[in-house]
């Protein structure tokens, strides 16, 4: 509550009175007695400096801002001008701000003078000069009419202190980059206390820029470091919303818990900002996820929703993730009909990214079998008979070669469904419905000779029913043209073969 003399001043300000005016504004600019309100102070000082007030004029130039100026722009356009020609630089920036960004100011003489405090406000140095210089199309052919001056601002301070942050950046020069960019960093910062977080409007460079920051200063420990993060991730950069997502669920980017981050976890805040994250492609994210869901001490803990998270991950890439998913399904093979194809799967995809417990686990689940004698006995066949018997019985033919590829047993290569096998990174081997002694196993397709191999067999069977019902007939009546096939080539291991 006010005490009396604040309310002696708003009285007096209310009737007119310069000095209480200017003394009111200065009382809600700084927050002497009353909550701080810099919207506030520039009514009361706007107020004192239409009559004439330089020291109002002064204190709007230094302390009120662009974003809370725009709004009475056309007002407040000759204040911020008496304060920059009074030698207030701060003052110049919203100057040129509020006149050079608004196409209605089609004053010549005004838009002059902004362009003379926007060169005198990059000189100084201020972040937001520079960035306002950058966007200014006709910079460019304004020099070429005579400001050589301003053109060398604009080649210092423009676009290209952008590319040059962006190449200390890729160089791995981070002192070189937080030297230059977090002056521009920490005037983002306090447009934002300003504004607040939600309100403030950013473009991609700023929020790459406040991203950036906070990962170089992560490695410090400075505590402007989560206030960039945090910035940076209310303008949706996804590598800042991990971040702050991690910060606030207390652990790593694989689900540890960090000991160096004290406080207690905050899951509800962690899974909006690591959601955020994940929905725009990050799969760290969705694999922390996976963790906080399955976390007792979660009040919403689900853990259908964290397995759904860990396949999301895994979607992404995430080779941790690949493997979880892939063991899984397997554990739960007997659960589903098809989960040892989908363990094959996400296994075969983590060992590409180099998981080594991964390609442990793919030996016990798709075993390598030993090649078949009659299938290296079919190897001798002369090219003349091949050609015969690929016109004669181009069935018998494909699976004879498949079985020597995928190293298949007499009753696999016979009785195996073509169109059934095919699960594009495996062969789903089973003939247990058609043959007694037939079990069920996955053969893992390597290579690119073994998936062209396997297309041009799908061709042959593209319109064949691979059934006991279809051409090929029943399992005797395949396994007696196999013998005819094996009789002609008359070589001891074919002979043997017909003995057994």
């Amino acid at each position: 509550m006010a005490n009396r003399e604040i309310l002696g001043l708003i009285k007096g300000a209310r009737a007119g009175n310069v000095s209480c005016q200017l003394a009111l504004g200065r009382v809600y600019l700084f927050g002497q007695g009353v909550p701080q309100s810099v919207p506030t102070a520039l009514h009361w000082l706007a107020r004192a400096a239409q009559e004439q007030s330089e020291e109002a004029c002064l204190l709007i130039g230094m302390h009120v801002p662009f974003e809370v100026a725009l709004s009475s722009a056309k007002t407040l356009i000759p204040y911020y001008q008496q304060a920059f020609d009074a030698g207030l630089v701060q003052a110049g920036l919203v100057l040129a701000q509020l006149v050079l960004g608004n196409a209605n100011v089609d004053c010549e003489i005004l838009r002059s003078k902004a362009r003379q405090a926007l060169e005198a406000a990059v000189r100084a140095g201020l972040p937001d000069a520079q960035w306002l210089l950058s966007r200014q199309d006709g910079m460019a052919s304004t020099a070429g009419q005579g400001s050589g001056e301003v053109c060398e601002l604009a080649g210092v301070y423009g676009a290209p202190l952008y590319a040059w942050l962006e190449q200390a950046w890729s160089s791995g020069d981070r002192s070189a980059y937080v030297s230059r960019a977090l002056p521009l960093a920490r005037d983002l910062l306090r447009r934002q206390a300003v504004q607040g977080a939600c309100r403030i409007t950013l473009a991609a460079p700023q929020v790459l820029l406040l991203s950036r920051c906070a990962q170089a200063l992560a490695l410090t420990c400075a505590p402007e470091s989560w206030q960039c993060c945090e910035l940076a991730a209310h303008g949706g950069d996804r590598t800042a919303q991990l971040e702050l997502g991690l910060g606030y669920a207390r652990m790593d980017a694989q689900g540890r818990r960090l000991a160096t981050r004290s406080g207690t976890a905050n899951f509800k805040r962690a899974v909006r900002w690591l959601t955020q994250a994940g929905e725009q492609g990050l799969a760290d994210a969705w694999f922390v996820l996976s963790r906080i869901y399955i976390k007792p001490e979660f009040s919403q803990r689900n853990v259908l929703e964290a397995q759904s998270c860990l396949e999301r991950a895994a979607d992404l890439g995430h080779a941790p993730a690949q493997l979880e998913c892939g063991m899984h399904a397997w554990r739960n093979r007997r659960e589903g009909g098809n989960n040892d194809v989908r363990a094959a799967y996400w296994l075969l995809q983590a060992q590409a990214q180099g998981c080594l417990e991964a390609g442990a686990a793919l030996v016990k689940i798709a075993p390598c079998g030993a090649v078949g004698e009659w299938g290296q006995g079919s190897v001798a066949y002369s090219g003349s008979q091949q050609r015969q018997w690929l016109q004669s019985q181009p069935l018998l033919a494909a699976r004879l070669e498949l079985a020597r590829c995928f190293h298949l047993s007499r009753a696999e290569a016979l009785l195996l469904d073509i169109h059934a096998a095919d699960h594009g990174h495996c062969l789903l081997i089973d003939i247990s419905a058609t043959h007694g002694r037939g079990k069920r196993r996955l053969v893992l397709i390597r290579t690119a000779q073994e998936r062209h191999l396997l297309d041009r067999v799908m061709r042959v069977f593209e319109h064949v029913d691979c059934g006991v019902e279809g051409p090929e007939g029943n399992y005797r009546q395949r396994l007696y043209r196999l013998k005819c096939y094996l009789a002609e080539l008359e070589t001891p291991l074919e002979q043997a073969f017909l003995a057994a």
